[in-house]
């Protein structure tokens, strides 16, 4: 081995010193972020008991209405017309049977066919 070698296997000691220390670092707020989220868990409500969950309704599950919708008709104004002024509203739709795609097609994604190769 030639001198070279020897300064630069000599010199790497404070590398070898300095990631000792940043890892020591690193530890020492990895345990101090424990006992900070430790102590805020302790000052944190306890879970609800049995007695305080949410209980069924006396007249039983509440049951999901299925519905087709449909907007509002956009108001007619001379005047310009903002988001806020619209209402955001919908109606239950006249015909309530579910829209269905034609035999063949492949819905939005276009005609159904082989492809415009």
């Amino acid at each position: 081995m030639t001198n070279a070698w020897m300064d630069l296997a000599a010199g790497g000691g404070g590398i070898g010193i300095g990631i000792g220390v940043a890892a020591v670092v690193v530890v020492a707020l990895l345990i101090g972020a424990f006992a900070f989220g430790s102590r805020q868990k302790r000052k944190e409500s306890p879970p609800p008991t049995p007695e305080e969950q949410p209980r069924m309704p006396d007249e039983g599950p509440v049951r999901e209405v299925r519905e087709r919708r449909e907007p509002d008709e956009m108001p007619r104004s001379d005047d310009r017309t903002l988001p806020h002024d619209l209402d955001q509203g919908s109606r239950t739709a006249p015909g309530q049977e579910r829209p269905r795609w034609d035999e063949g097609s492949s819905g939005s994604f276009g005609s159904g066919g082989p492809g415009g190769r």
